[in-house]
Formats: C-alpha cells, structure tokens, sequence
C-alpha cells in the first residue's frame, strides 16, 4: 500500500477503478465522473474540489511513467521526481465537452481564438551512481519551439491588418446542438473558416510562415538532486515548446538513468558490495580497506569470520531523497580459499589439520543461548 497523508487520497479509490485497470477503464471512469461533478453542471458544494481530485487522478493514471511512479513510490514518488497537477479553468467549458464527446481534457487548449499550451518535452539524462549520491548538475541539449521574434509570436506579418472571424464571432469554434431522447447535446468544433484561431489574417509572418513560434537549439541546465533513484523524471516548467497564439509554454521532463556500478549495488538507500578476506584473516581478524561512496574506509573484522557474514557500515548509503539522512552500506563477506599452495605450505595446514578438533570449528553461542547461561 502506498503510504499517504490524510490529504492525499489514492488516485484508483478517486477514479473507483483496481489497481490493474487498463486505460480505456480510466479514461471510462474519468468521463463519468467528470460529468457528474464539474461546476458547470454540478450542484454539489464541493463539486469543484472533487473535480480536480478526480482530474489530477486522471492526469497521472493515464500517463504510463507517471504511473509507474506513483505505483512504486506514492505521492512522495510524484513529488520527488518532479510532478505537479495542472490548474485547471473552471470557466473553460471545453473541459467538460472533451470530457463528454471523447476528447482528452489534457491536450492543451486554453481559452478561444486558438490559443493552446505548447507541447511538452521529454529527455533523458545517464548519470553515474556517485552523481545521483552527490547530486550534479547536468546540461541537456533540446530542438525547442520559441516565440518568433519578428511577430511576437503572433504569426502576423508586422503591419498587415487582422479581422475577427464573421462565422465563429471571433471565437475559433462552432457549436451545433442536436436534440435527442436523452436532451440536448453540444457538439464544438474548429471554425473552418479561420482554422480555429477565431481571426482572418491578411497575410503571414514570413519568418514564422504564421506559425509564431521558430525552432531552435538550446541548452538547459538540469538540478539533480542528491539521492535520485534510477528512472525517475524531473519537471522543468515552462522549459517546454512555446504555445501559439500567447498559449502557455510546456513543461520539459528529464527521466534520470543511472548507470550501474561496477562495485555497488543499490536497493532503495542502501549499497552493497563484497569484501574478499583470506582464510588467514577471516580466522585471525583482520582491518582491511573498502571502498564505499564517500572513499576508502578502515573496516575491523573480528577473528571467525565466515564466509557470508554481514559488516554494516552505517549512514555510508545513499542519501534520502528530499530528506534526511543516508541509507546503510552492507559488505558481504567472502572467504578466499587458496587455490595454489607449495610443498611446505601443504604441509603446514596438514599439521594445523592434525591439531584441530571440534572445538577449532564450534560456532559462537547465539544470543539466545548467551542470555540463558547468564541466567544459569
């Protein structure tokens, strides 16, 4: 179960849909309950609320990364790798038609005249697994739409005349209303006549080609914070294609990879790696040298060793992502038998053998066994 404040409810529980529902059954019980509860239609008291808890339930569900994020990690997941809920117009009713008639509510378009959001962008940074301990600063080169300066984005060649569109009165879009045995339904559509913008240009920016916006190449300078785990997505607002006809700019998504460690392994906020002790050390104790993320340490292991024992090198983990703190690191032990002995070297474990009895390989007293003979 994923763990949650009081606040944050579980997006399946939201939607009324299992946990393995595909995304035809998300979307189907989005479009219920986005009929049910948006404002416009609504005259519940808490209609708006419950709208945009459903919303950004839907927004996250029907998104495959966001998704698998929010399945393995919760909420904090989300937060940690960058999500945040659209905002949401209550006023713009082309929420609630796509909502109805099959469009999805999350395909950017803003208000009339044919201003939409800009498109988001995602891509993909490798990291070594010290930079996602130490947290680095990584630059990520993009081809990303801007504003066209000659017309400001507006497409319109500077100093040519613009009219308002006489068939959609300047709003980009027709509605038709057809009358059935169910009510009256609204269908909206693009205005032809001015291919949605709701205006009738006289004639086009020639940098743009009255497109307002121009590709470009950019660096962005991307944060990765301390403790990131591998596969997650960083949020960048606004670092997105810039929207046409003054629509907001998108978002630009970085999904962080980090590379395996030829030595370390991770498991959430803990590394382990293996030790090698001779059979020498592992019998007499020994203080080796091992590497962890912070460098070269001086570890004690205490005469018995096994092979397969565990040393825990406590807060020599990764660091907790957006919190306090580190994980463990936990070396694995492993007994190097020689595979190579000269003639003496034979004979002198042969003599060792000859002394040995059941005590040389009695094991410790366990705990348990420890605490009763004190009681005893």
């Amino acid at each position: 179960m994923n763990p949650m404040s009081t606040t944050e409810r579980d997006y399946y529980e939201l939607l009324g849909v299992s946990r393995d529902a595909d995304e035809g059954a998300i979307k189907k019980a989005f479009r219920v309950l986005a009929r049910k509860l948006h404002p416009d239609v609504s005259e519940e008291p808490d209609a708006e609320v419950r709208f945009r808890e459903v919303s950004e339930a839907y927004e996250v569900l029907s998104n495959t990364e966001t998704r698998q994020l929010y399945d393995r990690y919760g909420h904090a997941g989300l937060k940690s790798g960058g999500y945040q809920p659209r905002n949401f117009d209550m006023a713009d009713l082309s929420d609630i038609f796509s909502a109805f008639f099959g469009g999805d509510v999350f395909d950017g378009r803003r208000g009339g005249g044919g201003a939409t959001r800009g498109a988001d962008i995602g891509a993909e940074v490798v990291i070594e697994l010290a930079d996602a301990a130490a947290g680095a600063e990584v630059t990520v080169p993009l081809e990303v739409a801007i504003g066209c300066d000659t017309c400001s984005g507006s497409g319109v060649e500077p100093g040519s005349p613009v009219s308002s569109c006489g068939r959609c009165a300047g709003s980009g879009r027709l509605q038709q209303v057809s009358n059935s045995v169910f009510g009256d339904f609204v269908r909206t559509a693009s205005c032809p006549q001015c291919g949605g913008t709701g205006r009738l240009v006289e004639k086009h920016c020639a940098d743009c080609g009255g497109q307002g916006r121009t590709v470009t190449r950019r660096d962005v300078t991307v944060d990765i914070p301390a403790g990131i785990h591998d596969g997650q997505r960083i949020r960048l607002s606004g670092e997105g294609h810039a929207g046409t006809a003054g629509g907001p700019t998108g978002d630009l998504y970085v999904s962080v990879r980090v590379r395996e460690h030829e030595l370390f392994t991770r498991d959430g906020n803990d590394i382990f790696s293996k030790v090698d002790l001779t059979i020498v050390q592992a019998a007499l104790g020994a203080k080796v040298s091992v590497e962890t993320l912070d460098g070269i340490v001086e570890v004690e292991f205490s005469g018995g060793t096994q092979p397969g024992d565990t040393k825990v090198l406590r807060g020599k983990g990764m660091p907790v992502l957006q919190g306090f703190g580190k994980g463990d690191h936990r070396l694995f032990v492993n007994v190097l038998v020689p595979r190579h002995l000269t003639d003496e070297q034979r004979e002198l474990l042969g003599e060792f053998e000859k002394t040995s009895d059941e005590h040389t390989y009695k094991p410790d007293e366990g705990l348990f066994n420890k605490l009763k003979s004190a009681f005893r």
